[in-house]
Order: C-alpha cells, then structure tokens, then sequence
C-alpha cells in the first residue's frame, strides 16, 4: 500500500504498514508514524473521468435499463481532496449525495489501450466519493455543475497495488456516522475495469497519476453538514470526510 504524506515542509510517497510509514523519494528510508502525518491525495490528477450507472444494484434499485455503452462524465482537479478533508456542502445546493466508488489510477502515460493490455497502464486502486449536488444534476439536464464543487472529489487514503487488491471482487460499502448505507461487491460492475480503459482512452490520452472512477452501487443518498461520510473497500481501507 502507497500513500501521499506531508510531514513539516516535506511531501513524499511512502509505503504503509499498520501505522507505520517508510518513506521514498526525497525523504527514502525515514519512518513516520501515521500520527506524525498529514494524509495527502494519493495522486495528483490531470483529470477524473468517472462513469454512470455501472453497477447492476444500481440500475435495478431505479428501475433503469442498463446501458449498452460507458456513460462517462468529468470531475475537475480543482475537486480533489484526501482522507480527512472536508467535504464543504455549497450554500446553492439543497441537496448534496455521497457515492462510493472504486477508483483506478493510471500508472503511464497511454492512448488506444486494449482491454487486454489494460492492467499495463494500472498502478493501483483507491476508494473514491463522487459527492453529488442532485438537485442540479436534475435541474441542469448535464452533470457539470452538480459534480464539479470544490471538495467534491474525495480520494484514497491510499493506492493498493494491482499485486495486493482484487478489482473483480472487492466488498465496497459506505457509511454515514458509522450507519451503513451501501453494501455491495465490485463483481456487480456493468462494465469491468479493462472495458472501462479500453473505452476512456479510446477517446482521450491518460496521464500518469489520472483517475477513472468505477460507478456507485445501490443505496445513495444524502449528506447534512456534521455528517462523517465514510467509503470503505476491502483490501484498500476507509476513505473519511467530515461534511461542512
């Protein structure tokens, strides 16, 4: 397991064990406790594409045919924070939604990858929360504006190498000051990780550090401010934001 870390002016990568943290890089070789951290991004991307309704609960739980290609849409960067950071529920929006998802990050540069040469590009997987303003996504008719505020782009708290997790089969759940409201499995995706690849870089270049984010499972809904929303998957660990 891979993380980003601050520690005093430093920023560096470092491998994770328990709470124990060895870095790499600049720093190669100190060891920190997790206590002595600020958990960072565990990568810095171009962009996040992210895709719809691509979990059969999903389109079950509202009664919608599932689709025959990709639905993607885009997160920008400027979305992006990490485990910890709070998530700032805009004064706009009456209604702000949490989405577990599992993440991919790629690990190259890459363009017109085959599904088969997928797992070439991969570096790893992470938890991610697509937060949601659903009353604009309704009102707008397109998904900009309802995925695109600050904050709402929550990722990590770390990468788990493809040697280390599962993607096909990976329990991924979340929880809303420790009630669970999302309990599913990876197997339920519609269209699997190489798919999604083959897909998404059909259409445009992926860089390193970018991020795909796999689709929700059934049981979304809504956030309040002083909400602890939490997107765990096993084999990866707990994604953690505080909603202000």
């Amino acid at each position: 397991m891979i993380g980003r870390f601050k520690h005093c002016d430093d920023t560096f990568y470092g491998e994770v064990s328990g709470t124990r943290i060895t870095a790499k890089g600049d720093c190669e070789g100190k060891a920190f406790e997790l206590s002595e951290l600020e958990v960072l991004p565990p990568t810095k991307p171009s962009k996040i594409i992210c895709v719809g309704l691509n979990y059969h609960d999903h389109a079950k739980e509202l009664n919608m045919e599932t689709p025959d290609e990709p639905l993607i849409f885009m997160k920008p960067p400027s979305a992006v924070i990490g485990h910890g950071d709070k998530i700032i529920y805009p004064k706009t929006s009456h209604q702000v939604d949490y989405e577990a998802e599992l993440a991919v990050v790629i690990g190259k540069r890459c363009r017109n990858i085959t599904a088969d040469r997928a797992n070439d590009v991969i570096a790893g997987y992470t938890c991610f929360n697509d937060v949601t303003a659903r009353d604009f996504q309704r009102q707008d008719g397109q998904w900009t504006r309802a995925k695109s505020f600050d904050t709402f782009a929550p990722f990590g708290p770390y990468i788990a190498s493809p040697e280390e997790f599962d993607p096909e089969n990976a329990p991924i759940k979340s929880r809303i000051n420790g009630e669970l409201r999302q309990d599913s499995n990876t197997s339920n995706l519609i269209f699997d990780i190489p798919t999604l690849i083959e897909f998404i870089s059909a259409i445009m270049t992926l860089e390193l550090g970018d991020i795909i984010a796999t689709g929700t499972p059934a049981g979304v809904g809504e956030l309040q401010r002083g909400d602890i929303v939490e997107v765990e998957i096993e084999g990866i660990g707990i994604l953690r934001n505080e909603v202000v």
